[in-house]
């Protein structure tokens, strides 16, 4: 019997992806649903090679530009309230790989019409993991971590208890500012900080590889994936990106994890059965192996690995400030409005912000108060750089 897949965020490098592995054996899948939000013309192209019956395209204009078509096959929906009328039963596996906050809410609300779900969201975890923890236990609905570093940790905790776990950590190949000069990095250009050596990202990840920020996102979603305290999770820079978690147990025994610098190894995993399918992978490399090159984070240079100490391990607002605030500033940069230093710079002053501190110390609520939290976030930037 075919496996029944959906894919949130089909047009992306996540979802694209996770199409070329189910290509390669068309005949065990059938994808139910594709949901993109501009790209209407990729999702088409999508949809028709695989004979999707369904499409969400949650943009307003792209959505008009698809109905035009009037596509007779084909059931396009515009927002993800759509699920209860695309799926009767439970599917086996949906991907979650919409980019930032707005993958929250689609990730939640099909979580209790799949068996398996597999996360790529790295906001969607940090925002709302108490909210998709629960709805996981109610539906009955297993998880799976797509981030390699995260996967990474799973994969190596299969047969292990987490309360045997001493230290985890995350590696960080440094991305494409590491060996560049600190004096450099306020005139950093965008086409620099998006070019990172090892990984073919969207620039708004690939800005967040430079700034480090990604990695402080990771250990905010280890420990709340793995039960962890943040005294339990470091960073450790490794320029190849071949190994993606060092895992030290109790019992004396190092745990390292290595793969290809190729995250089609981690969607392959959190697609199929672990031992069940064989993945073509490169020989083992040797010559990386023997140079794994491991440093201690530069935070002169990385200023937004110091936020980590601030991170406490009780559930607050802090984290999703953090985040809110990352994807503001991002944007602001990638709209060339501030300097790559800035980045780093604004979000510290606004979490150094009397009303801001008191606001970090609440719990986080439900989907509504999260995504309104966006706003007044935008709002204090605004009146901090203007």
């Amino acid at each position: 019997m075919k496996k029944k897949i959906a894919i949130l965020g089909s047009t992306g490098s996540i979802g694209k992806t996770l199409l070329e592995i189910i290509k390669e054996n068309k005949k065990n899948f059938e994808v139910v649903l594709l949901a993109a939000d501009k790209n209407h013309k990729e999702i088409l192209k999508q949809a028709k090679y695989f004979k999707v019956k369904n499409l969400i395209i949650s943009n307003e204009k792209s959505f008009r530009e698809l109905n035009k078509k009037k596509l007779s096959k084909i059931n396009i929906f515009n927002n993800f309230n759509s699920f209860n009328n695309i799926f009767k039963k439970k599917i086996d596996y949906a991907m979650s790989s919409i980019s930032g906050i707005d993958g929250l809410e689609p990730t939640l609300k099909i979580i209790k019409h799949t068996k398996k779900i597999a996360i790529a969201n790295k906001e969607a975890i940090i925002c709302g993991w108490h909210l998709i923890k629960k709805d996981l236990k109610k539906y009955k609905t297993s998880f799976v971590p797509v981030d390699s570093e995260h996967f990474s940790i799973f994969y190596a905790l299969q047969g292990n208890q987490i309360s045997n776990i001493e230290k985890i950590y995350l590696t960080a190949s440094g991305g494409p500012l590491n060996n560049m000069p600190l004096e450099r990095f306020k005139n950093i250009k965008i086409s620099e900080a998006i070019n990172h050596p090892n990984w073919k990202m969207g620039k708004k990840i690939s800005v967040d590889s430079a700034t480090m920020m990604n990695k402080v996102f990771e250990i905010i979603e280890a420990k709340k994936i793995f039960s962890l305290d943040y005294d339990k999770i470091n960073i450790l820079i490794h320029p190849s990106s071949y190994v993606h978690a060092i895992i030290k147990f109790k019992d004396g025994m190092i745990n390292i994890v290595a793969h290809d610098t190729n995250m089609k190894i981690p969607i392959f995993n959190s697609l199929y059965d672990i031992q069940i399918k064989n993945i073509k992978t490169e020989e083992l490399n040797i010559k990386k192996l023997n140079f794994l090159n491991f440093k201690i984070v530069n935070t002169s240079k990385f200023p937004s690995v110091k936020l980590v100490k601030k991170l406490q391990n009780k559930e607050s607002l802090l984290e999703i400030i953090i985040v809110l605030a990352n994807d503001e500033l991002v944007n602001l940069f990638l709209l060339k409005k501030i300097y790559f230093t800035d980045i780093s710079k604004y979000l510290q002053k606004l979490i150094n912000m009397k009303e801001v501190i008191n606001l970090s110390q609440k719990k986080p609520g439900n989907i509504k108060s999260i995504i309104s939290l966006k706003e007044l976030i935008r709002k204090k930037i605004n009146k901090i750089i203007y």
